[in-house]
């Protein structure tokens, strides 16, 4: 009888934990994407990544977790919103302020402080005929006549106007510091003395004379400060009356801002 040969047995390896295993690894990438990603959202980015963490997870031909027929919602670029609106870089908040916005916005508050102190100042010390404040896009221009600094044809400061340019100097301090433009100017009578030739010169004498005493504050930076002379050149006022030619003989202080500004139209001249 023959012997029935036995058939050896195949060890078989079941390999269907292959499947999870790979569908967890798919997983744990896409997640990663995802970390990476968001960590400095990019709008245009993010499509990008949605769609590709789509396709991943999609269920072979059929509709996966993840497929839709709308595109995705842009992530918010702020902490805290919900709503659905985003924000491009560059802006900041709601009202869409950006960086310069805010440091504009900033320095305005700053220079109206500036401006009230002045203002008080003048209103304290009686001399609202005198003084005038105005601020302007370009900076604080705080605006003095002549009358209560200097005698007729002189440039040296008199002992009331002394005292203004110190008071002044307390208010000039400010942290972190601007920069002052001192002017002088004249009317449109010439002048010609032993002591100034013109009224350019005079005008810029006093301005430097006006501007030294300022100076003496120890807390003031001079090389923020400068000086100039616009003789009869630059009037605020025709000189065609008494009145107005002693408007234009003046010092002018120009405080300007560190950062740009918007000034409301409501604020102007005091």
């Amino acid at each position: 009888m023959a012997r029935r040969r036995r058939k050896k047995k195949q060890s078989h390896i079941n390999e269907s934990w292959l499947l999870p295993y790979s569908d967890l690894l798919t997983l744990l990438v896409a997640l990663f994407i995802v970390l990476f990603a968001t960590s400095d959202i990019n709008v245009e980015k993010y499509f990008q990544l949605a769609n590709v963490f789509r396709d991943e997870l999609s269920a072979g031909s059929g509709k996966g977790l993840l497929d839709y027929d709308s595109e995705p919602i842009p992530p918010s670029m702020k902490e805290g919103r919900d709503d659905g609106d985003y924000m491009e870089e560059g802006e900041d908040d709601e009202e869409g302020l950006n960086e310069e916005d805010i440091e504009g916005q900033q320095e305005l508050l700053k220079l109206q402080g500036i401006q009230r102190e002045i203002n008080d100042y003048i209103e304290e010390a009686g001399l609202t005929e005198q003084f005038g404040t105005e601020l302007t896009g370009e900076g604080l221009l705080i605006t003095m006549r002549n009358d209560i600094l200097f005698d007729s044809g002189s440039a040296v400061v008199k002992t009331g106007g002394r005292q203004v340019a110190e008071d002044v100097s307390q208010i000039l301090y400010t942290e972190p510091p601007h920069q002052v433009v001192i002017s002088g100017h004249a009317d449109d009578v010439p002048i010609h003395n032993a002591d100034y030739d013109s009224n350019w010169q005079l005008s810029v004498t006093r301005a430097m004379n006006f501007m030294q005493i300022i100076l003496e504050n120890n807390n003031l930076d001079p090389t923020m400060f400068s000086v100039k002379g616009h003789g009869e050149f630059d009037p605020a006022y025709p000189n065609d009356t008494k009145e107005n030619r002693a408007r234009n003989r003046r010092v002018e202080v120009l405080v300007l801002p560190n950062y740009e500004i918007n000034v409301p139209e409501e604020t102007g001249e005091q």
